[in-house]
């Protein structure tokens, strides 16, 4: 009876392979060989959408990066994060994350701050969608740290505009 379930096992899986039916794998259920994973992400700026640099609200749109090793530190510079649109941004400074800090991302001007964990991307522009994106996370060498999709329907349930992906 084994080897019959055996045959079986491998006819069917043969089956699948030929018809191209195998299983995909979401992005978000991959894990990656990296200390430093997104921790969370408000996607959705509270209030009215405004990328204006005075008076805008893409400061409160933010990506929180944390260094989840329990010895090593980690520096950022040449990590780079995007969006499904290719939106991209580049850590070109080193920001060291210490074991189990971490580090805002937050659109909009400011004044980077190592003290205050935070780094602005220079840019008014929004970088997340509000209804759908992907986030990813790169590596310098370019190999993926984190990645992760989201849909405000699926994965926001209180509708705040904010998504944890790592606690």
């Amino acid at each position: 009876m084994r080897i019959r379930y055996a045959l079986t096992a491998a006819a069917t899986t043969a089956a699948v392979a030929a018809l191209g039916l195998a299983a995909t794998v979401p992005a978000q259920a991959a894990e990656y060989s990296s200390a430093l994973k997104i921790k969370g992400v408000q996607y959705d700026a509270p209030g009215r959408d405004s990328n204006k640099c005075s008076g805008g609200n893409t400061h409160n749109e933010y990506l929180t990066i944390k260094n989840y090793s329990k010895t090593a530190k980690v520096n950022l510079k040449g990590y780079t994060v995007k969006d499904a649109a290719g939106n991209t941004f580049a850590f070109k400074n080193s920001h060291v994350l210490e074991p189990g800090d971490y580090i805002t991302l937050r659109g909009g001007r400011g004044t980077d701050s190592d003290a205050k964990n935070v780094v602005y991307r220079q840019n008014c522009n929004f970088i997340w969608n509000n209804d759908k994106d992907t986030i990813y996370f790169y590596k310098p060498g370019g190999a993926r740290a984190d990645v992760h999709s989201y849909t405000k329907r699926s994965n926001d349930r209180d509708g705040n505009g904010y998504i944890t992906y790592h606690g």
